[in-house]
């Protein structure tokens, strides 16, 4: 009984701190580039350290392909250079598919045995996007600037053609006529460290944040370069940051203690404006836009953390990095943890040509429900079923029109998801119909962690058929989150996504109508107890994944998983709606999105337009011939705190034009259905 007690105090106290923790974001908690060893690394190399050369260049099953070898042995950039191994050579893939899209593919070379296959992230891109590829004929070859080798030259379009620069290795893709459009590692700044096996004890291949250690057991395994973006005055992209639409440069002349924007899913309660911290979600791809070139994009198919600096003209820092200004082109530095090079080059060069590029890439938005589109009222929580038809009554006294009422995890059995409380809500699928009847929905949350409670049956299934996140060690990862401790469902293995689909059933899913639809909420995913509030970086995964590699794809398989489900339940005939805060490439298929937990300040009301945009210009949206629709919102009235009637007012004015139009408030907060303000 003592033993129980104290893990029942041990948990309150962890769910009391997490729960007073969310009063204000602490920076703290989170880690930042000094802090984060492959960010360091990369921000310390200087132009020109690379010296990798493009050798036995080739067609091959209709790409352009070579190997990159090191010309010299040069200054080690990894802390972790006790007996470094040799460098191997890396292999180079270039592909030319319809539209004008380049994709360049660099790993590790097999034959040369590397420890395990680095991670590539699957069941993103279009099974259909292969069969639009462009199969290489032959490649010329020029002498570019004098160089000692000559360069590969690829046919991309009538317009466009694709250089692979042998000595020194770049590559970039310039109109017929000669001009630059897009460029890597023009700067020589690409890095690429490959797996390494420990030979002997002592070697420190851990990182530690906050009390928590991170193994390494195949050392570090970062990639970073340059990327450089012709005739471009601003660029975009790459969130879910608070900040301006256009990127603002993060190094240079006059920017003091930067940060790079940092795309890493995390749970960042109440976060701040202005800032380029990662929160929710991750897409790495940048547009840039130019008043003479027009647009461009770039996007990296990565799922490890990400840190990419937008660079000043003329930027220069302590370590004594320089670039000559340049008024028609800007820089930029892309750093991840781990994984491989996947990257898309896109031409444009209209902005819609370059979302159009990059959907038939990672594919477009399903058109959404009618209910969808309108408006929905949410709290954490309605406390039961006397609540929901108080406020479902109230909004038909007022004459307001909306479609849709949530309800969020107190409506569970003790937060275990596809439950019900009983004491609460015995009814529910009477609840529902009343709603339906009225032509309005109900939406539902359900979570990623699953608490570990022998009585409870969704747990004891996933023991048992070993569908858990593993830790380091092999055995189910533990970790703390709303039902206090919890696992988590490996939902990179397909296998586990169609047992999980098949959880949404009505058979399955006890009390669900055909008139409810789904929420995932923390599928960052977020860990109370662990590193940064998500999962360690050596958890493991289906084929022995790092969750280093695939953490920002976490969330999206999870989304992917509980969209899959209502189609399979309503047998294909009826559109999912599934509302996610994780976000990745590709997330547009799936669902919609929102911009998490914000506040009842003017600040996020402001910020909340960018931030929906930018999410529009990086596939959050419907593409089609003149338009882009947005499917994205931000929590009305803000999620933290109480608004001033003045704020609540203008943030339905704006949030009228939001394509997900839903008021939501945390349960700490004043009640704030419209009637109540008068």
């Amino acid at each position: 009984m003592a033993k129980t007690t104290k893990i029942a105090t041990s948990l309150l106290l962890l769910l009391l701190l997490h729960l007073s923790s969310v009063s204000s974001w602490k920076k703290d908690e989170f880690r930042n580039c000094n802090q984060t060893p492959f960010c360091k690394r990369a921000r310390s190399r200087k132009p020109g350290s690379c010296s990798l050369s493009a050798t036995d260049v080739a067609i091959n099953d209709g790409d352009l392909t070579a190997k990159l070898l090191t010309k010299k042995s040069g200054e080690e950039n990894s802390e972790d250079d006790q007996e470094q191994e040799p460098t191997k050579p890396l292999i180079l893939r270039l592909s030319v598919y319809q539209k004008e899209i380049l994709r360049l593919k660099i790993d590790e070379d097999p034959s040369f045995d590397p420890p395990k296959k680095r991670f590539e992230v699957p069941d993103v891109i279009l099974p259909e996007f292969d069969n639009k590829k462009l199969w290489l004929q032959r490649v010329s070859t020029e002498v570019i600037d004098g160089d000692s080798s000559p360069s590969s030259v690829v046919y991309l379009s009538n317009e466009y053609e694709a250089v692979l620069r042998h000595d020194p290795f770049e590559v970039y893709v310039r109109t017929r006529g000669g001009d630059r459009v897009l460029s890597m590692n023009s700067h020589g700044l690409f890095d690429f460290e490959q797996l390494r096996t420990k030979k002997k004890e002592g070697e420190d291949w851990e990182e530690r944040f906050k009390g928590h250690t991170d193994t390494r057991p195949y050392g570090p395994q970062s990639i970073s370069f340059d990327v450089s973006f012709y005739g471009a005055d601003f660029v975009y992209g790459i969130p879910e940051h608070a900040s301006s639409m256009v990127l603002n440069p993060t190094r240079g002349p006059g920017i003091d203690d930067s940060e790079p924007f940092r795309l890493f899913n995390l749970d960042v309660f109440e976060y701040v404006h202005d800032s380029p911290f990662g929160i929710y979600g991750s897409i790495p791809f940048m547009l840039s836009h130019g008043k003479d070139r027009g647009t461009s994009g770039f996007f990296w198919l990565n799922a490890a953390e990400m840190q990419i600096d937008v660079m000043g003209s003329g930027w220069d820092d302590e370590s004594g990095i320089s670039l000559p200004s340049s008024q028609d082109r800007i820089d930029t530095l892309w750093m991840s943890e781990a994984g491989i090079v996947d990257a898309f080059f896109f031409v444009g060069p209209r902005p819609k040509d370059v979302v159009r590029q990059y959907a038939s890439v990672t594919g477009t938005s399903a058109m959404p429900q009618h209910f969808a589109t309108a408006y929905h009222q949410c709290r954490w929580n309605y406390r039961d079923e006397e609540d929901v038809e108080n406020v479902d009554s109230k909004f038909d006294e007022f004459d307001i029109p909306y479609d849709v009422l949530w309800l969020d995890i107190d409506h569970t059995d003790g937060k275990r998801y596809f439950t019900w409380d009983r004491m609460l809500f015995p009814n529910p699928i009477e609840m529902q119909n009343k709603l339906a009847a009225k032509g309005r929905h109900m939406v539902t949350i359900v979570d990623p962690h699953i608490k570990r409670d022998e009585s409870f049956h969704l747990h004891k299934e996933a023991t048992e058929m070993g569908y858990y996140v593993k830790d380091a060690t092999g055995k189910d990862y533990d970790g703390w989150c709303w039902p206090g401790s919890s696992s988590y469902p490996d939902m990179l293995n397909p296998e586990i996504r169609s047992w999980w689909a098949e959880k949404f059933s009505f058979q399955n899913y006890r009390g669900s109508t055909p008139s409810l639809y789904i929420w995932n909420d923390m599928n960052e995913p977020s860990v109370f107890n662990g590193p940064e509030v998500t999962m360690p970086r050596d958890a493991l995964h289906y084929g022995g994944v790092e969750h280093r590699e695939l953490h920002n794809a976490y969330g999206y398989y999870f989304h992917m998983a509980s969209a899959d489900g209502l189609l399979r339940r309503g047998d294909g005939k009826d559109r999912p709606f599934v509302l996610s805060r994780a976000i990745f490439p590709g997330s547009q298929r799936h669902g919609a999105i929102w911009t998490g937990d914000n506040s009842a300040d003017w600040d996020h009301l402001r910020v909340s337009v960018p931030m929906i945009l930018t999410l529009g210009l990086t596939g959050m949206s419907f593409t089609g011939d003149g338009y882009i629709y947005i499917y994205a919102g931000a929590d009305v009235g803000g999620f933290f705190g109480n608004p001033e009637p003045e704020l609540l007012v203008r943030w339905y004015q704006l949030g009228a034009y939001y394509p997900f139009f839903r008021a939501h408030a945390h349960h700490d907060t004043k009640r704030r259905e419209p009637w109540l303000f008068g």
